[in-house]
C-alpha cells in the first residue's frame, strides 16, 4: 500500500496497463485497483502467478529496446494505444523534429483583424489584414503579429507527427497494406463507423500499424 502512495499517477496507469485493468479514475481509484489485483493474485495459483512474470519479462524487454529513444507521444494517445510503435528515423530527421519543437514554442498566436471584438472572427482562421489605415498591417505592435517567411518551420519535419511518424489517412482495411509500419502511421478518417473502425484497429494490430487516433474503449 505505502509504495502505490509514494509512486506517481503514469506509474500507477503503467502497472494497471500491465495488468490488464482499466486506467480511468483519480490515483484513489488506481491504487484500490492495483491493491485488489493483488489480492486476487495471492489467491491464485502458482501457475498463474507464474505466467503473469513471464508477461512482465516480455514487456520489460520490449520498453528496453526504446529506453534509449527519446521521442514522447502525446498524451491523449499514451492510454488508446495498444502497441507503441516507434518510426525509425535517421539523424537528419531527429534533430528537425528537435528544431521544430523549439521554434514552435517561440511562434507566435497568429489573430485575424478585430478577432478581440467580434465573436466569429475569434473562432475563423488568419485572414490577411486590408485597408489604407489598418493597424495591423501597418505592423501596430498591439494589433499582433502578421504571417511572414520567417516564422516557416523546418522543411525537412514539414508533414511529419511529432512522434516522427508520417500521417496516412485510412478508410478501410485495405488502406493499411500500403502503410509501411517503420516510417508511416495511421489516421482513420472521421467518417468511418465504429464497426469498421473496429476491423481497422485489429487488422493494424496484426501489420504492426501505429493509429494515431485510436479512440478509448468503453
Amino acid at each position: 500500500m505505502s509504495d502505490y502512495e509514494n509512486m506517481t499517477v503514469a506509474q500507477l496507469k503503467e502497472l494497471l496497463k500491465e495488468a490488464g485493468l482499466p486506467v480511468a479514475g483519480k490515483k484513489a481509484d488506481l491504487i484500490a485497483r492495483l491493491q485488489d489485483n493483488d489480492g486476487a493474485a495471492d489467491s491464485a495459483p502458482e501457475e498463474v502467478a507464474e505466467e503473469a512474470t513471464q508477461e512482465e519479462e516480455q514487456e520489460d524487454s520490449y520498453e528496453d529496446d526504446y529506453e534509449d529513444e527519446d521521442w514522447d507521444d502525446d498524451d491523449d494517445y499514451v492510454e488508446e494505444h495498444v502497441a507503441r510503435q516507434k518510426p525509425v528515423l535517421s539523424d537528419e530527421i531527429k534533430e528537425a523534429l528537435a528544431l521544430r519543437a523549439a521554434q514552435k514554442k517561440a511562434t507566435p498566436s497568429f489573430r485575424r483583424t478585430e478577432w478581440f471584438r467580434y465573436k466569429r472572427l475569434s473562432r475563423s482562421g488568419w485572414r490577411k489584414p486590408h485597408g489604407m489605415d489598418n493597424k495591423q498591417r501597418r505592423n501596430f505592435k498591439y494589433r499582433g503579429s502578421l504571417v511572414r517567411i520567417g516564422h516557416g518551420k523546418v522543411n525537412a519535419a514539414s508533414g511529419l507527427h511529432p512522434s516522427g511518424f508520417q500521417e496516412i489517412m485510412v478508410h478501410n482495411t485495405a488502406d493499411l497494406d500500403l502503410i509501411d509500419a517503420e516510417t508511416q502511421a495511421a489516421r482513420v478518417g472521421s467518417t468511418v463507423g465504429g464497426r469498421k473502425r473496429e476491423l481497422i484497429h485489429s487488422r493494424a494490430d496484426e501489420l504492426g500499424i501505429r493509429v494515431l487516433n485510436r479512440r478509448r474503449e468503453r
